[in-house]
């Protein structure tokens, strides 16, 4: 019997994501899964993202039942083994006997029938037992060692977390990351909510942000409101970053893609020029859906440095740069697995760099923000301090009164401003804010 489409497909994904340092979500939209069904669709990104949020944790239960050093297994065994983990202690709707039976059958699929006995035999074990409630374990979790084996989180990590953000907090950062993320969107005209409910959508407000949608159910991407452009998914903290920056007349977009903060920018400043700059050729391909709009024009470019005289200078500048991406690891879970603690200084060299760069295209009287999707101090505060460090023109700006101004003009629906700032910079952390992690400092050029 042949495997499930959806089971082959996570399959696949998950040995690329492990073999080619892809990324999940990126494979996960490919023409490949476009083939399969919604339903196949849904099961396979349950199963990758599942496999993926929860791999030390399945891990460590694998190594109790097996008879093998999980190192020494080949990597189309180790998958399928995590997937029938999985499949038999999270998803209680999928009988043992069917996770078992397939997860043997990939192994027999990509010629590795020998093992077959042996995934047989650990997931027969493995199901003859219970599986407890994990987030009643990570929500009590006494330290970070037992945090990072009951959340599936790196234990460095977690260590730096508790000592910036606190145990509780941390906590929290771990559900959220475990959880399957909401869909938020940017609701870009007034008659876009009504096409949405016509088509299906059904439709929650912003919890951060007042044109805001949160979906509860039905496929966004088949409206005409979506294909049109006048709706855009995008998390509400980075919409909220993209608030920042204001209005002016000539803005720049650094490292713009995918696009969504440079659609939002366009659409707020219809009257000005947008530059959206992006160095890698597969990412500048995502700002093709920036087309639509006239004031948006996309130079190739190497953020470090700029192809613009020191004369032509922007009065609005954001600057985004390429990051860890711990804010995201619910959207993101292999970057977990893959960072370590020195990738943070090499990152940060990058986007000092960057920031300086940008920094130089800044007007007298002009805004800058710098903004990361991180939860790492290396690569948000310390990255401004270094920029900064011996300028007198430049300062850093308190965005408390930013976020006011937001909440008089109703931009803003978020009651508890105080929260999202650090000092003068906005944080927002995940599980604690209703959004991704993000960091977003206001430079001034005097």
């Amino acid at each position: 019997m042949a495997v499930s489409p959806a089971r082959a497909a996570a399959f696949e994904i998950l040995l690329r994501v492990e073999r080619e340092e892809s990324y999940a979500d990126e494979l996960l939209h490919s023409a490949r899964l476009a083939k399969l069904s919604s339903r196949d669709q849904g099961l396979a990104t349950e199963l990758v993202m599942g496999v993926l949020r929860w791999q030390s944790l399945l891990d460590r239960r694998l190594a109790a039942a097996s008879s093998q050093q999980l190192e020494r297994l080949d990597g189309e065994v180790l998958a399928a083994l995590r997937l029938g983990v999985y499949q038999l202690q999270f998803l209680t709707r999928v009988p043992a006997r069917a996770a078992i039976f397939e997860s043997v059958e990939l192994v027999k699929a990509a010629r590795k029938r020998s093992a077959a006995p042996f995934v047989n035999a650990v997931l027969r074990k493995i199901a003859g037992g219970g599986a407890e409630d994990i987030f009643a374990e990570i929500g009590k979790s006494p330290d970070s060692k037992t945090l990072a084996q009951n959340a599936a989180h790196p234990p460095w990590l977690m260590a730096r977390w508790i000592e910036r953000y606190g145990l509780e907090a941390t906590r929290q950062i771990c559900i959220q990351d475990q959880t399957v993320p909401g869909t938020a969107t940017h609701i870009h005209d007034d008659q876009s909510d009504a096409d949405l409910a016509a088509a299906g959508v059904q439709l929650a407000p912003g919890r951060l942000l007042s044109a805001t949608r949160r979906i509860l159910s039905g496929d966004i991407t088949g409206t005409r409101a979506y294909q049109e452009g006048r709706v855009s998914i995008q998390d509400e903290a980075s919409q909220l970053v993209a608030l920042l920056v204001g209005r002016g007349e000539n803005i720049l977009d650094c490292c713009a893609a995918p696009g969504s903060k440079t659609a939002l920018l366009a659409r707020r400043n219809p009257r000005a020029k947008v530059l959206a700059t992006e160095l890698h050729p597969h990412r500048a391909r995502l700002l093709q859906n920036l087309n639509r709009l006239p004031n948006v024009h996309v130079v190739a470019a190497d953020a470090r440095h700029l192809p613009f005289s020191v004369s032509f200078t922007f009065d609005r500048i954001l600057v985004d740069v390429p990051c860890s991406g711990t804010g995201t690891l619910a959207r993101n879970p292999e970057i977990k697995w893959r960072l370590k603690v020195e990738d943070l200084h090499d990152l940060q060299s990058r986007q000092v760099a960057i920031l300086k760069s940008a920094l130089g295209q800044l007007a007298i009287g002009g805004r800058l923000v710098y903004s990361t999707c991180s939860l790492e101090h290396e690569e948000n505060e310390a990255v401004v301090e270094a920029a900064l460090e011996g300028t007198a023109e430049f300062k850093v700006a308190d965005l408390k009164g930013e976020l006011e101004q937001l909440r008089q003009c109703s931009e803003m629906c978020w009651k508890d401003i105080a929260s999202l700032l650090a000092g003068p910079y906005l944080r927002t952390i995940p599980g604690v804010h209703p959004c991704d992690g993000f960091f977003a400092a206001m430079i001034e050029r005097r």
